[in-house]
C-alpha cells in the first residue's frame, strides 16, 4: 500500500472542494484534492454577479447571461421579473467543476481521482484510505487535516461529525437537454421556477438555459415521488418533451446548515457536506464556495497554531456573514411551500415591485438590504396578509 503526506486532504472535487485546495496551495500547504470522476451535480447552475468577481470566473465559464426570472404559479399565472443592474450568470456544472479542479492543481494541490473509503488513525494524524480509480489500488494519505466536501450524503461527515448522518435533504433530478430556438414558453435569457404541486409538492421544478443546453428538473423531500415522471410531465407543461436528452442526474441538496461542522480534532466539513445550501431558492454554488474558503482559512489557522479549536471557526464565520439570509429563506420555504394554495400566494406577492428589487438586490450583493426600511414593512404587511387569507391571491 502506497501512502503520501500532506498537511490537508481534501475529500471531494466540487466548487467547495476544489476551492479549499486552491485557497490552501496558494497559502503555500501541500495540499491532496481528492476527487471520483465522472460525477456531475444535478444543477440549475446560476451563479451571482458577486461569486464571479470575488472568484475570478471568467467570461468563457458563463453559458448564459439571464436578465428575468419568471414564477409560474399552480394556475399557470406567470410573473416576470426583471433583473436590474446586471444579470445571472448561467455555468455548465460538467465544465465549470473541473475549471476549478484544475485551478487548484495549477495553483500547487495534488489531485487524486479515487473513493475515498475510510479515516484511520495511529502515529502522528489521520490517514485517508482511498481506492485509486485507474489502478483499484487501496491507497493511504498521511495528513494532519482533512476538509469532507463530499456532499450531502457525506461519507467524511457521516463517520466523523456528531450529526453528520442526519442532515435534512431534498432529492433533485434534471435532465440537461438541447435548447430549443426561443418560442412562446422559451427564452434563453429567462430562468422559469414553476410552483406546482403537480411538479414538485414541498419545492419546485424549474428550466434553466445554459446557452446551446437547458437544464430542466424539481426537487422534492418526499417520499414516493416520480422525479423522472414529474421532469418529463415538466418539459410536456414547457413545450420541450421533443428537445434530445443529452444526460440525466439526480442527488440530494441539503436543507439546513449542521450544527457542528468539525469533529473537534482534525475533521472539517464544507458545501453541501456542511448542509449550506440556501433554503427556498436551493442556490448552493455561491454558498459552496464560500464554505470552502472559509474552511481553508480554518484549516490554515490551525496548521499554524496547533489548535484544534480553530476548525469551529470556519462555521462562526459562514453564519456571521449568511445566518440570516439562511434563517429569512428557511422561513419562507416553510410558510409557502406547504401546499399549492399557500404557492399561489406567494406567486401574487412577487407582483410586488419592492419584493422583486429587494429580492434580487439580496441575490445578487448575498446580503438582505437594509437601506430602504419603508419597502421592508410593506412587505411584511403584504406577507402577513397573504398568509393569514387577508387578501386573495392576485389572479392575472
Amino acid at each position: 500500500m502506497t501512502e503520501d503526506h500532506f498537511d490537508v486532504v481534501v475529500v471531494g472535487g466540487g466548487p467547495a472542494g476544489a476551492t479549499a485546495a486552491e485557497e490552501l496551495a496558494r497559502k503555500g500547504h501541500k495540499v491532496a484534492l481528492l476527487d471520483r470522476a465522472g460525477r456531475i451535480k444535478p444543477c440549475g447552475g446560476a451563479v451571482p454577479p458577486r461569486l464571479i468577481h470575488d472568484f475570478d470566473i471568467p467570461d468563457s465559464q458563463i453559458v448564459a447571461r439571464i436578465k428575468t426570472a419568471r414564477m409560474i404559479s399552480p394556475t399557470g399565472r406567470r410573473v416576470d421579473i426583471p433583473i436590474e443592474n446586471g444579470y445571472v450568470g448561467m455555468v455548465d456544472r460538467e465544465h465549470f467543476d473541473e475549471f476549478l479542479r484544475d485551478r487548484a492543481a495549477k495553483a500547487g494541490a495534488t489531485r487524486l481521482t479515487g473513493t475515498f473509503i475510510r479515516i484511520e488513525r495511529y502515529g502522528m494524524g489521520p490517514h485517508v484510505l482511498y481506492r485509486d480509480k485507474a489502478t483499484g489500488e487501496t491507497r493511504r494519505l498521511m495528513t494532519k487535516l482533512v476538509i469532507g466536501a463530499d456532499g450531502a450524503r457525506s461519507d467524511v461527515a457521516r463517520a466523523e461529525v456528531p450529526g453528520g448522518d442526519t442532515i435534512p435533504y431534498v432529492i433533485a433530478y434534471h435532465e440537461i437537454i438541447e435548447a430549443p430556438a426561443a418560442f412562446a414558453d422559451y427564452d434563453p435569457d429567462r430562468c422559469d421556477v414553476i410552483y406546482d404541486g403537480a411538479i414538485s409538492p414541498d419545492f419546485y421544478g424549474w428550466v434553466f438555459p445554459h446557452g446551446a443546453q437547458a437544464s430542466v428538473g424539481m426537487g422534492t423531500g418526499q417520499d414516493g415521488v416520480d422525479l423522472k415522471q414529474a421532469t418529463a410531465d415538466l418539459r410536456v407543461a414547457s413545450g420541450l418533451a421533443d428537445c434530445k436528452t443529452i444526460r440525466r442526474e439526480g442527488a440530494p441538496i441539503p436543507l439546513k446548515p449542521l450544527d457542528k461542522w468539525d469533529n473537534g480534532q482534525d475533521v472539517l466539513l464544507a458545501g453541501d457536506a456542511a448542509g449550506v445550501v440556501a433554503p427556498s431558492s436551493g442556490e448552493g454554488i455561491y454558498y459552496a464556495m464560500i464554505g470552502g474558503q472559509v474552511a481553508a482559512q480554518a484549516a490554515a489557522s490551525c496548521l499554524a497554531t496547533g489548535r484544534a479549536r480553530d476548525l469551529a471557526r470556519a462555521r462562526k464565520v459562514f453564519l456571521k456573514e449568511h445566518g440570516q439570509v439562511f434563517r429569512v429563506l428557511g422561513a419562507m420555504q416553510n410558510a409557502y411551500y406547504r401546499s399549492d394554495d399557500r404557492r399561489e400566494r406567494f406567486v401574487s406577492l412577487c407582483h410586488d415591485i419592492d419584493v422583486q428589487r429587494l429580492t434580487f438586490e439580496a441575490y445578487m450583493n448575498k446580503k438582505l438590504v437594509k437601506a430602504r426600511p419603508l419597502a421592508h414593512l410593506k412587505i411584511g404587511v403584504k406577507n402577513v396578509a397573504h398568509l393569514t387569507g387577508l387578501v386573495a391571491a392576485t389572479r392575472v
